[in-house]
């Protein structure tokens, strides 16, 4: 139904009043109640006067909502003011109070699931998960990106979950599939990837990815290859003992004091035993005590992560009898519970070997534990002691006893 044309005309003269009352309207609900106020020069009083029975003066004229609603439902219009203002002014009016409303239950509702899911997964308490989710609300990065949030989140919680609470090298596309049921869910400037990685630099401690190439050495620190050439892990010693040329090959280059950096690539295709039965293989998280170990030409075998372990390190790691040691701080404490949840033992890495290494650090030159504490289930007196010792000591400061240990 719409207005007859001549009361139509008539009304479009006090154009003004119709776009003040569309905004009154849309901002209160469509409540018909209240003044509105609107500056009308005499044609538009007139036609005003005309409507409402009664003179209007031109000028600032305050109109009631109710008084004009009724005026409108008795005249030809046969219809309340809300219908009326919809008309001509082009179209529906929005309840802006209740969108508002509704935008505050789903943004309840998203960080509700938020919560939930990682409450599910385990992942509540770790340091990270507070800053992530304050990230998520702050950036709206949800809702820029068009998608369902609590879904988006469900499935990144569960990227996330699988990655630091199962340990173990895979590639993008196979934990993409199982997380998103696509090869590609977990793309370059997907959602899900965007959240994933943004949580995984919190974990990790560092900046967050801003480009391709930070983003795919990111994965790889958590263990999960973009391909099977980009993520290393550094061997010294390692001598598979198979006849195969490539063990050849391997046991060649620690007989000539070489440094050897290994792919995923190459550990698939030598599924070949990687130490002898019952050897041990020692593994550091510094660089720099793999090479003062090559320097000094020890003769037990070692590998290095450098930092969180790549899937070639995952792979590694998975494939021999591995006693680790890393940084005493919390970062160095989150790597190695990943590591010793994939199977490796300490080594050295305890409460006592910790104090001891306090002891032999310089007060004036002692460095404060930085980040958020890390729970030691492999030795919990080792979590206690850091927290009250409050020093870091980092791998190089032992070089001396872990070089003894390799001779």
């Amino acid at each position: 139904m719409t207005l007859p044309s001549s009361l139509r005309e008539h009304l479009l003269g006090i154009a003004p009043l119709w776009v003040r009352l569309r905004e009154r309207l849309e901002r209160n609900g469509l409540a018909i109640a209240g003044y509105v106020v609107v500056p009308l020069d005499a044609a538009a009083a007139d036609r005003l006067s005309g409507v409402l029975g009664r003179l209007v003066v031109a000028g600032r004229v305050r109109v009631s909502l109710v008084e004009l609603d009724a005026a409108l439902r008795g005249s030809s219009a046969g219809r309340g003011l809300a219908a009326v203002v919809a008309e001509l002014t082009g179209g529906p009016l929005r309840d802006r109070v209740a969108e508002r409303a509704d935008r505050l239950a789903d943004a309840r509702d998203l960080w509700a699931a938020v919560d939930d899911e990682l409450v599910a997964a385990g992942l509540a308490s770790d340091s990270w998960a507070g800053e992530w989710v304050q990230w998520l609300r702050s950036s709206g990065v949800l809702a820029r990106r068009g998608v369902d949030g609590a879904v988006t989140v469900r499935v990144a919680v569960k990227v996330l979950s699988e990655l630091l609470n199962v340990p173990g090298p895979r590639s993008l596309p196979e934990l993409a599939v199982a997380a998103t049921g696509t090869a590609h869910g977990l793309d370059d400037g997907r959602p899900v990837s965007l959240l994933v990685l943004r949580a995984a630099a919190l974990f990790l401690g560092v900046p967050a990815p801003g480009s391709a190439y930070d983003r795919r050495v990111l994965w790889h620190r958590l263990g999960v290859s973009t391909d099977a050439v980009s993520g290393t892990v550094l061997c010294w010693g390692l001598r598979p003992p198979g006849a195969d040329r490539w063990s050849a090959m391997m046991r060649d280059r620690s007989d000539l004091g070489l440094v050897t950096h290994l792919i995923s690539l190459e550990l698939a295709a030598h599924d070949v035993p990687l130490a002898a039965d019952g050897e041990v293989v020692f593994a550091c998280e510094n660089p720099q005590v793999l090479q003062a170990a090559a320097v000094a030409r020890v003769a037990r075998p070692l590998i290095c992560t450098s930092g969180n372990p790549s899937a070639a390190g995952l792979t590694l790691l998975q494939r021999v009898s591995v006693r680790y040691h890393g940084d005493f701080d919390w970062p160095g404490v989150a790597i190695a519970r990943r590591i010793l949840a994939a199977g490796a033992t300490p080594w050295r890495f305890g409460a006592a070997d910790y104090l001891a290494a306090v002891a032999a650090v310089p007060v004036g030159v002692r460095l404060p534990l930085e980040g958020v504490a890390q729970p030691t289930p492999w030795d919990e007196e080792l979590g206690v002691q850091m927290a009250a010792t409050d020093v870091a000591v980092h791998e190089e400061a032992l070089l001396p006893v872990l070089l003894e240990d390799l001779m």
